[in-house]
């Protein structure tokens, strides 16, 4: 009998597949001195609350002590994450983690006037402000961002009150988080090697993804019979949730929820309702997919528990890490020598942290502050699915990595609505490349797959999201009440418009809407659409050449938060604002749908 294969300790894994962490602070000892002068300089907050009226310079020293408090914050914080992620079970992390939580806390906090105060100033004055203080330029669209919710920013009292009932407002999403996340009781269920396991909210993901469909199939009915047994309270938080985020547009002067949801990043509502239009007429496109899937797994009913196991088997191909590598710079070649240049220098100069370890952070994710390196963590296996999480997390990496480089820190951050975009740009330019690089067709075949996945889950399913979010908003503000018959009813029908006539209309999936957090975010899921959708027409004008394309594209990666994100995709090349970046998005996913079946055909 083989021995099971153990995790390597931390300690025993090779330096240069982890991150180096030295540059953000030489020692531990270092880090408490930051914290403990943090510490100190909080303690200075006073000394700027309420002098934002005594002229041009107070302003420009109050700006200027703000964001340091935040900048510092930001390091301390970033150092602690990553040194717990890598190994969660070291008590000395934990500790020093536990330690910037706090102080983070405290920062916020102490800063925390900052906002309301700005906007006890007149337009008249902020403007003689920037006149008469030539410092306070660089500030201009920072205060702008603030003053553009003067008209939505209530009395002093009315704040405060609004401010101290934040905890009372966020009860429906917590009650939610605990029951979903801590109570819910699921059965046993079965694995793949007929073991007996207990099923969960991430052991449900896997077990979906089983070739065995009775496995598939037992996970699929014992979660929704928990999901539906406790639907009606699940609706009752879901509509508190939902009441709180129209009572807060209400009272601040917004026509509906999600004009003020969208107006924080100044997204014209007109970019969420053109999603679903587009989106809607190119569900002949998902439903021809489905029909694929439902063809390929040689079933005489499709169900939704059908919906994520592999349909063309594992994998055919396999990378190292150090395969991987270099068909990333191969991939991304487009991006020309100065992108390149970056990449080798996150590969040579430690910003990876590769492999698993004991106790090791779960997943990949990109991760930095304005004075540290964009750090990568990932938990690598030799995959392609991988390679393209490599990728990914290099296009979040070096944007923020051009981001600091080219914008002072009051931008050098960017907007969720633009996060996705880079790190996805790069997935479809490796897509592209390995396309036309590899020749075994049942390698090709993968890779089509892999795409058109993607797409099925960031745009198609996400628009449902969006779309199933909008409606429970809008029927609540009509007064209708939120039931858990009525959100399963049009929830029911929404999944069946999706996914077409292929797939069966299974009665659990009415009661998918009771499992998913994000419906507890605030109008967000539809920016994972939109995001994909715009790195596929950027990529496509660089793989095309397209006059300034490329120009565009660096540009975009550079301007950090230092124009609002609609402007700062039109300058890239996409207009958001307009359906041609989601229709080209659609025709690519007609093309290599059309490729992937003519592939199909050719192996029967």
């Amino acid at each position: 009998m083989s021995e099971t294969k153990q995790l390597p300790n931390r300690s025993e894994l090779p330096e240069e597949l982890t991150w180096d962490l030295t540059p953000i602070f030489a020692s531990d000892d270092a880090f408490n001195d930051a914290l403990e002068s943090l510490t100190l300089d909080l303690e200075k907050a006073s000394e700027y609350q309420g002098t934002l009226k005594n002229g041009a310079k107070a302003f420009l020293s109050a700006i200027e002590y703000v964001l340091s408090i935040h900048r510092t914050t930001e390091k301390i914080y970033v150092y602690s994450h990553l040194k717990n992620d890598q190994d969660t079970s070291n008590a000395t992390y934990q500790g020093v983690y536990a330690k910037a939580s706090t102080i983070a806390a405290k920062a916020g906090e102490a800063v925390s006037w900052f906002g309301p105060e700005v906007l006890t100033l007149s337009d008249e004055t902020i403007e003689a402000y920037f006149k008469e203080e030539s410092g306070l330029e660089i500030y201009r669209h920072f205060i702008n961002q603030i003053t553009a919710d003067r008209a939505h920013t209530l009395s002093e009292k009315e704040e405060a009150l609004l401010a101290g009932a934040s905890e009372i407002f966020s009860a429906s999403s917590h009650t939610f988080s605990i029951l979903n996340n801590a109570d819910l009781e699921f059965p046993i269920v079965t694995d793949e090697e007929g073991e007996k396991v207990q099923l969960s909210s991430g052991m449900y993901g896997q077990l979906m993804e089983s070739t065995n469909r009775e496995v598939r199939k037992e996970a699929f009915e014992g979660l929704y019979k928990v999901y539906k047994q406790f639907r009606n309270t699940f609706a009752s938080t879901l509509s508190s949730h939902v009441k709180k985020h129209n009572f807060n547009a209400q009272i601040r002067n917004y026509s509906s929820a999600r004009e003020a949801s969208l107006s924080a990043n100044h997204i014209p509502e007109s970019v969420y309702d053109t999603l679903l239009d587009v989106v809607h007429k190119n569900l002949p496109l998902l439903h021809r997919y489905v029909a694929l899937r439902k063809k390929l797994l040689n079933v005489s009913e499709l169900h939704m528990y059908d919906m994520y196991t592999p349909i063309l088997g594992d994998a055919p191909i396999r990378y190292t890490y150090d395969e991987a590598k270099l068909k990333s710079l191969e991939g991304l070649s487009p991006l020309g020598e100065e992108y390149l240049e970056i990449v080798q220098e996150a590969y040579g100069d430690r910003w990876i942290d590769v492999v698993e370890n004991k106790g090791k952070r779960s997943g990949a994710y990109s991760s930095g502050s304005y004075d540290t390196k964009p750090y990568i963590l990932l938990n690598w296996h030799e995959s392609l699915n991988h390679l393209f999480t490599l990728v990914h997390e290099m296009g979040h990496s070096v944007h923020s990595y051009y981001t600091r480089k080219n914008q002072p820190y009051v931008y050098g951050d960017y907007s969720i609505f633009l996060a996705e975009i880079a790190s996805t740009t790069n997935e479809n330019l490796l897509t592209d490349y390995l396309l036309k690089t590899e020749k075994d067709p049942k390698v090709k075949a993968f890779i089509l797959n892999h795409y058109l996945d993607g797409v099925k889950g960031t745009i198609f399913r996400q628009t449902q999201f969006a779309e199933f979010e909008h409606f429970i908003h809008t029927e609540d503000a009509k007064g209708t009440p939120l039931t858990s018959d009525y959100l399963s009813e049009y929830y029911a029908d929404l999944n069946a418009k999706y996914y077409g006539d292929s797939v069966e209309r299974d009665p659990e999936i009415a009661y998918e809407w009771s499992r998913i957090p994000h419906f507890y975010y605030n109008y967000y899921v539809y920016q994972y659409a939109t995001g994909f959708s715009a790195a596929t027409a950027l990529a496509d004008k660089i793989i095309r050449k397209e006059d300034g394309a490329l120009e565009n594209y660096l540009t975009f990666l550079k301007s950090g938060s230092s124009d609002y994100p609609i402007d700062v995709m039109k300058r890239a090349g996409v207009d958001m604002t307009q359906s041609a970046y989601i229709e080209e998005t659609m025709k690519v996913f007609e093309a290599r749908l059309d490729e992937l079946e003519t592939l199909i055909d050719s192996f029967e």
